[in-house]
């Protein structure tokens, strides 16, 4: 394994969701859906972030997220790091889009420059180590806060690990959370469980919906 080659988000109930993601983001195959009623409760401890290069594509992505039916978590604001919101979909999953410039040098794009899944962990060292193991490649890393991986591709999503209760600040809710994360990746020939009870199924396992 060297990245991750899809995402899999379980949702209630596929064909809703799909009209969704169509509608507010377009993301392609990298990301597919499946029928799941697993319970779920709080915070899924992952949030699903799209990095654009103006404001004007940030307020264009969420004020697209929202008409199609996303609820705001953090309205879309400027801040030391740049810009960006948050909101979360139908499904429950929380999406964050944001970008590093504070001012616009175009008109609206709606390009995505960079995907990137990023999982709220207990230990970002140990997960980081436990991921090597694995075969990815760490491109970013920043002590026990922050570690990101590299991606085969520039339309697939990067993996990132960050601290639970942090992330969950950012986002703007509460770290609480119970019962399954509605999320699976798929980059490997073998299945396994991370510490964090992240899943990753067989690539013969993914489903074929996108």
């Amino acid at each position: 394994m060297t990245s991750i080659a899809s995402i899999t988000l379980e949702v209630a109930d596929p064909t809703a969701a799909e009209k969704f993601y169509a509608t507010a983001f377009g993301l392609g195959a990298g990301l597919r859906l499946r029928a799941s009623e697993a319970p779920t409760a709080g915070f899924r401890g992952f949030t699903l972030a799209l990095t654009v290069s103006q404001p004007a594509d940030v307020v264009s992505l969420v004020d697209g997220a929202l008409a199609a039916g996303a609820t705001s978590l953090k309205p879309v604001s400027k801040s030391m790091w740049g810009y960006g919101g948050v909101v979360q979909a139908p499904d429950g999953t929380i999406w964050k889009v944001a970008t590093s410039a504070k001012k616009d040098t175009g008109p609206v794009t709606g390009a995505i420059d960079e995907r990137v899944l990023l999982l709220g962990v207990a230990d970002v060292k140990a997960s980081k180590k436990f991921y090597v193991e694995q075969g990815l490649t760490v491109a970013k890393s920043f002590g026990g806060k922050y570690a990101e991986f590299t991606a085969d591709a520039p339309d697939r999503f990067k993996l990132a690990l960050y601290k639970r209760a942090g992330l969950a600040k950012d986002l703007g809710v509460t770290d609480d959370g119970s019962g399954s994360h509605r999320l699976a990746l798929t980059g490997t020939s073998t299945a396994f469980t991370d510490p964090d009870g992240f899943t990753w199924e067989a690539a013969s396992l993914a489903p074929t919906q996108s």
